[in-house]
């Protein structure tokens, strides 16, 4: 079973995506790239911020997560609208179903596609800490050799620390707890 905060999470990822994409139908795909960086901004690199969440209802789904957001990507605050609008939803079905259609069914998010379109796409990289900036780019220049190697399918482990993101509430100089994830949620019982 699923614990409430996980569906709750994914179900804010959801109302996201329609968001998303509504700025792309109305405003480009320039726009979304400026919408996912204030939202990691907003999400990951800021102060947690306490808010009305319950475990059935994460913040992120909200319209006053989200005005800030719309501002500092320079779009119009009633893209909110979209948070609720479930005819967006085929779309975003529809590009989910491109995007498994490249990995396979079992993976999870992100999703990059190399060389589109005929190239190869993977699920990841997903990293728990935060690497220094000559770290990036070679970590970068690792993921790139493996998805240039025709025969590369996966690497993984489910034993991982908690994200070092301050939006989490984790220290820049200390690694995150390290958990035990098994189909996509936190184990609690060994």
């Amino acid at each position: 079973m699923v614990p409430a905060r996980v569906r709750a999470g994914h179900t804010a990822g959801l109302h996201l995506l329609r968001v998303a994409a509504r700025t792309r139908a109305e405003h480009g795909p320039e726009a979304v790239g400026r919408l996912y960086a204030a939202l990691g901004a907003h999400s990951f690199d800021a102060d947690p911020v306490p808010g009305p969440e319950t475990p059935e209802k994460d913040r992120r789904a909200t319209p006053a997560f989200l005005a800030p957001v719309l501002e500092a990507a320079g779009l119009p605050a009633g893209l909110a609208a979209a948070l609720d609008d479930e005819s967006l939803d085929s779309v975003v079905r529809a590009e989910t179903e491109e995007a498994l259609a490249l990995t396979g069914r079992d993976v999870g998010t992100p999703i990059i596609h190399f060389g589109p379109p005929e190239g190869v796409a993977f699920f990841g990289p997903v990293i728990s800490r935060l690497p220094g900036e000559d770290e990036a780019l070679e970590l970068w220049d690792h993921v790139v050799a493996l998805a240039r190697f025709p025969g590369f399918a996966e690497l993984k482990r489910s034993l991982r620390e908690q994200p070092q993101l301050r939006g989490l509430g984790a220290a820049p100089d200390r690694p995150g707890t390290e958990e035990d994830w098994h189909a996509g949620s936190r184990r609690t019982k060994k």
